[in-house]
């Protein structure tokens, strides 16, 4: 029988989804970066990020980009600043039958561009309304462990996201859809920019009162930003908006809020990336949200007080102390869609 699903990148969640998948009793195939990687994987049968987790023995691995011919679902599980290479690597072994979903959580820092916007680059725009982003607040441990969690497939495509939707639906695992995928794919890739600043006030322990007030305030400057991209308000009280925000800033398991902590202690921003066992996608995202940001004159100082600390050198105290010194203004002060270009 021919794979159902593939997932290109045995990456932690990546790896996870190909686990859930397999249990479901999908025909699915993890696509890895090499022989190397696909025999370890084969004879271990595990992940060294998920200890404890078992590969099903149905979960098929392959190096072999030739592979994902006939394909109906290729779902991309890679970072996104190496999205387009991927793309470009794979792009002529998939068929134009095949639907193409991403998890990626960033934007691209050269192009500012979200994930469904360089698979459209690198696919041809004529495939744009058959992808679909799948965010929310998916930690790869606890899905891979069984635990219950939930999730939004956006797409333009009504019956695109559907498909993903009911191949990934399971008794502990609930997808819905959504048609916005602007607001889906800038909720889950800007809650990663806030999420290291909730590291730093867990890093300095600056307490619940510091900190629910300020991941509140960065789901507003996130919805600032997505409106004026076009995104409905609404999708950022959601999943892939709130949902995703509490669970990336408050879990222990989230690498930006680790990060972030260990900022917070005076840790050199290179050796902890060395260190943390995986991508950290907030960390390259800051500089293309506050691009985006000052491009489109949308006020963000999360994300700018964010630049401030990992690139220019500035204390992280002196950063939140910047915060709460701004001037004065009511709490929803742009926050109507209306303006919030003007903001």
């Amino acid at each position: 029988m021919k794979t159902e699903v593939a997932i290109a990148g045995a990456t932690t969640w990546g790896t996870t989804l190909g686990i859930h998948l397999a249990r479901k009793d999908v025909r699915a195939l993890l696509l890895v970066r090499d022989a190397d990687e696909a025999r370890r994987l084969a004879l271990s049968r595990s992940h060294q990020r998920l200890p404890g987790v078992t590969l099903p023995d149905n979960l098929a691995l392959s190096a072999d980009p030739s592979s994902l011919a006939g394909v109906g679902l290729l779902i991309f599980a890679v970072p996104a600043q190496s999205m387009r290479a991927n793309l470009r690597r794979l792009a002529p072994h998939i068929g134009p039958a095949t639907l193409v979903a991403h998890v990626a959580k960033g934007l691209e820092q050269e192009s500012c561009k979200r994930m469904s916007e360089v698979i459209g680059d690198e696919l041809g725009f004529g495939r744009v309304p058959g992808i679909a982003a799948i965010s929310g607040p998916n930690l790869a441990a606890e899905i891979a462990a069984g635990l219950p969690a939930t999730t939004v497939v956006a797409s333009s495509d009504d019956a695109a996201a559907r498909t993903v939707q009911d191949v990934l639906m399971s008794p502990m695992f609930r997808a819905y859809t959504n048609p916005d995928i602007i607001g889906v794919e800038l909720g889950g890739s800007l809650k990663n920019v806030v999420a290291l600043g909730a590291g730093l006030v867990d890093g300095l322990q600056l307490g619940n009162n510091a900190k629910a007030a300020y991941v509140a305030r960065g789901l507003a400057e996130i919805t600032r930003l997505g409106v004026t991209a076009g995104a409905d308000p609404l999708t950022f009280q959601g999943l892939s908006g709130l949902g995703d925000l509490v669970a990336t800033c408050y879990s222990p398991l989230s690498r930006n809020r680790r990060v972030g902590e260990q900022l917070a202690l005076g840790r050199p921003l290179d050796q902890i990336l060395a260190e943390t066992g995986g991508v950290a996608e907030g960390v390259a995202t800051v500089p293309a949200a506050r691009t985006l940001a000052l491009r489109n004159g949308v006020e963000m100082p999360i994300t700018e007080q964010a630049h401030a600390v990992l690139f220019e050198g500035r204390p992280p105290l002196d950063a939140l102390r910047r915060l709460l010194e701004r001037e004065p203004r009511p709490e929803l002060w742009g926050a109507a869609p209306s303006n919030a270009a003007s903001q």
